[in-house]
């Protein structure tokens, strides 16, 4: 079977399944969730093996260091996505929800109610916990899934979805709910993005590469979890002491992830004292620091920062500093070269803060706090399928609501329209 007809046969298993799954109450959903936790920790030491030959080959392709953390997967990370798993059992099904509800004067009762999308694909790179959050993040939404991760993940990817299936089949998971494409050839890519009639959604999760590619090829709507080129500003009235712990959390915790910031920014009034100090924090933690003229001027072993770094994801240990003259010139600026995912102010004045969150255009905005918040969990959503920078029809961390749609069902009595 050639790769067009494989991936036309996987969409049409893909919405039998969604019939199948329309049928599951929110009990034998979460019984079924439950399974597939257990099956991923049964199934620990086989994961982490194939997770090993993953890293091995990453390693001889070169992959960065970056790229090679996004990849790991240690006890630590497989516990968090088991755990993610278990949590969305005890979160509220949305599938079904009233949204709202009214009586028109002619006695028509019109309910607005929560319902599942259908068949979502989910294309992603490098993490492979984001092909469990997706799939148990899915299924609880009574959605089937059609997932297809980057090449240098494949074998974590299938040892997943194998211990996923085998667990959710116990307990009455509907066949083919969960499918992984495991082909690494790009075209499958294309495929995915253009059945029409069989995806009602693709969720791209990658560099901007993979979003310009999903986006220009596709046939089907698509939700741009688009490049993380996140921000944060320290203002004239910053607390110094509070502004680097938070810098070296947003940039060094982990540098390879969207929501790391990428750029700082420095009000002129605070700067000549602020930056070396920052400089020095951040060069023992090896980040490498890209300045603009003014920045230089302060701390001149910066790097001169190109015209490009100021719209880079770079996902690693560099940073771009610039000094701005006003609170103003740092919500232009951010909203000119950022990526409208997250972006922070370090200030103790109410009034800046204000301003600053109600102007900066992103989704997710921050007032002295670190960006690596915007996540599902840590919003206490329990896992995310990612962070959408679009507008429509969801925004920031997506979760269980923003896998649903909705539908009027109209109760009546004999009605006619005259």
């Amino acid at each position: 079977m050639n790769l067009h007809d494989t991936l036309m046969d996987m969409g049409d298993r893909a919405v039998a399944a969604e019939r199948q799954l329309a049928t599951l109450g929110t009990r034998r959903k979460n019984i079924i969730l439950e399974a597939m936790a257990d099956s991923l920790d049964a199934s620990r030491s086989q994961i982490k093996e194939a997770n090993a030959r993953d890293m091995a080959a990453g390693r001889e392709a070169g992959l960065s260091d970056a790229m090679l953390d996004r990849l790991l997967l240690t006890d630590k990370r497989m516990d968090s996505m088991i755990n993610g798993v278990r949590a969305l059992v005890a979160l509220k099904d949305p599938v079904g929800q009233k949204i709202s509800r009214w009586v028109r004067p002619n006695g028509l009762i019109i309910q607005k109610i929560r319902t599942p999308i259908g068949v979502i694909g989910i294309i992603f790179e490098s993490r492979p916990n984001v092909t469990v959050d997706a799939a148990a993040l899915c299924f609880k939404t009574s959605n089937a899934v059609i997932l297809r991760g980057g090449r240098e993940a494949i074998e974590s990817n299938i040892a997943l979805v194998n211990a996923l299936q085998a667990g959710g089949a116990r307990k009455g998971l509907p066949p083919h709910s969960i499918q992984l494409i495991t082909t690494t050839d790009h075209d499958a890519v294309r495929e995915l993005v253009q059945l029409q009639g069989r995806v009602d959604l693709v969720i791209p999760r990658g560099g901007e590469k993979l979003i310009r590619a999903v986006t220009e090829q596709a046939h089907v709507p698509v939700i741009k979890h688009y490049k993380g080129v996140c921000h944060l500003y320290v203002d004239a009235a910053a607390d110094p002491a509070k502004a680097l712990d938070i810098i070296e959390n947003a940039k060094c915790s982990r540098p390879g992830v969207c929501n790391a910031i990428e750029k700082v920014l420095v009000h002129e009034a605070i700067a000549a004292e602020f930056l070396p100090r920052m400089a020095e924090r951040l060069t023992a933690k090896r980040v490498e620091l890209r300045g603009d003229e003014a920045a230089r001027a302060i701390v001149p072993a910066m790097t001169a920062a190109a015209p490009e770094d100021w719209d880079a994801e770079y996902l690693d240990l560099i940073l771009t500093v610039g000094v701005v003259p006003s609170l103003e010139a740092a919500i232009d600026h951010i909203n000119r070269h950022g990526s409208h995912h997250s972006d922070a102010i370090l200030s103790e004045d109410e009034k800046a803060q204000a301003d600053f969150t109600h102007l900066v255009d992103s989704a997710c905005v921050y007032a002295n706090a670190s960006t690596r918040f915007t996540d599902g969990g840590e919003f206490g959503m329990g896992a995310e399928i990612g962070i959408s920078t679009d507008k429509l029809h969801a925004r920031g961390p997506m979760a269980l609501e923003e896998l649903t749609t909705y539908k009027y069902v109209i109760l009546g009595n004999g009605q006619i329209r005259t």
